[in-house]
């Protein structure tokens, strides 16, 4: 007899081993040194901040907008996998306490997100005044597990509507309606946010009627999340270890695949300068990753004070930067025919190579811009000097031994 809660251990089960599997990998390297380091530093400049923060800084809109986006998201780890649609389908009524269960434990999964964020979040909470003491602050950590349960279950019940329009707009009022409510509860307009969460509460109860209409779940869409989910982590894990359950994403980009490629030489040597170009570009999401450290990097280095940690920011994702991209040399790995390509078989190093490198010229030339912006040319010239050196040695020196 089918019970649902030994099915949900055993998925769960399965589940926690996979991610086991492969984050081992991933807190054993070096690259959590480089990490911490990130994150003692930024965590040294905020306190400095704090203890110029003027009385004007919109504290409340800015804690109220972190706690509204991660209260918004919220998705729900169901742990089907793809056979589920045709083998668990006439068990659909059976799995009522299942799906309880898993929407229990995205509750947990996500809640060292929300602690992770208070955390950081009290000291500009206290610094700015906007309570007496901590327990006031421990009241609003209470509101924000409450509404993070409450949109679970209202995410839950969009699942089952297929049109992604509507689903769309669902998602965009309560993300207003919580970033609101958290905004007015911190300013202390206590009436303004409790009609704000009365009308949170008339969209939870509108949700769940109408999707109590749409009859069965959309398995297909519940599968497809799922999955989704998965993916982004082998992603990540794939950075570190082989990972054969990667499913590449290929983006159009054409116009960026022109930009890359229009130099690229139409010979046989050539071969692997294209691919690799195309691969940045269009293949997973490292064009992506470039972009967004890159800009991450570059808000870093503009509010931090001091050049020396300047330059060690600028050289840090240099080389997480570079470290990430490392993974296209894996990503065609499960590709036969590259074996049958008539070109040498260093080419094929040699391609990746001068794209990293290139790349972490960009990326330094990129940051180094930044300090033109604080209008400081003296570290402009360090961190071009510097970039330059640094990426130009990760590339030659670091990156061959990982080429295997």
């Amino acid at each position: 007899m089918f019970n649902a809660e030994t099915f949900f251990k055993q998925r769960l089960t399965e589940h926690m081993k996979e991610m086991n599997r492969y984050l081992r990998y991933i807190f054993n390297q070096h690259l959590m040194i480089a990490m911490l380091f990130l994150i003692s530093g930024l965590a040294y400049y905020y306190q400095q901040w704090l203890e110029g923060l003027t009385p004007d800084f919109p504290a409340a809109l800015l804690i109220g907008t972190v706690f509204g986006l991660l209260a918004s998201y919220s998705p729900v780890r169901t742990l089907l996998k793809e056979a589920d649609m045709i083998f668990m389908l006439p068990l659909e009524p059976k799995l009522h306490r299942y799906f309880k269960l898993t929407i229990g434990y995205s509750f947990f999964t996500q809640l060292y997100l929300l602690i992770l964020a208070a955390a950081a979040l009290a000291p500009l909470f206290f610094a700015a005044d906007l309570g007496e003491g901590f327990a006031s602050y421990l009241l609003v950590f209470v509101v924000l597990l409450v509404f993070k349960l409450w949109n679970l279950h209202m995410n839950w019940w969009m699942l089952k509507i297929r049109n992604v329009n509507i689903r769309r707009i669902e998602q965009t009022l309560r993300l207003v309606l919580n970033v609101g409510s958290f905004w007015l509860f911190l300013r202390g307009n206590l009436i303004a946010a409790a009609v704000l969460t009365v009308l949170f509460v008339v969209l939870l109860f509108v949700d769940y009627t109408f999707t109590r209409k749409q009859g069965g779940l959309a398995w297909d869409l519940l599968i497809e999340k799922d999955q989704a989910r998965m993916q982004a982590f082998y992603r990540i894990a794939n950075q570190f270890a082989d990972v054969p359950h990667l499913k590449t994403k290929v983006h159009k980009r054409q116009s960026l695949v022109n930009l890359f490629t229009s130099r690229v030489p139409f010979e046989q040597k050539h071969t692997y300068d294209y691919l690799f170009r195309i691969t940045f570009v269009r293949g997973g999401d490292y064009f992506g990753l470039f972009l967004r450290l890159t800009i991450l990097a570059g808000v870093i280095i503009y509010f931090i004070p001091n050049l020396w940690v300047q330059l060690a920011f600028a050289l840090l994702f240099l080389y997480l930067t570079g470290f990430q991209l490392i993974g296209m040399w894996k990503h065609h790995r499960t590709i036969a025919w590259m074996d049958l390509y008539p070109v040498a078989g260093d080419t094929r190093k040699r391609a990746l190579l001068s794209l990293l490198q290139q790349l972490a010229i960009i990326q330094a030339v990129l940051l180094s811009l930044v300090f033109l912006l604080r209008v400081d040319v003296v570290g402009f010239a360090l961190a071009l000097v510097a970039g330059l050196v640094f990426g130009i040695g990760f590339v030659r020196m670091y990156v061959p031994k990982r080429l295997k």
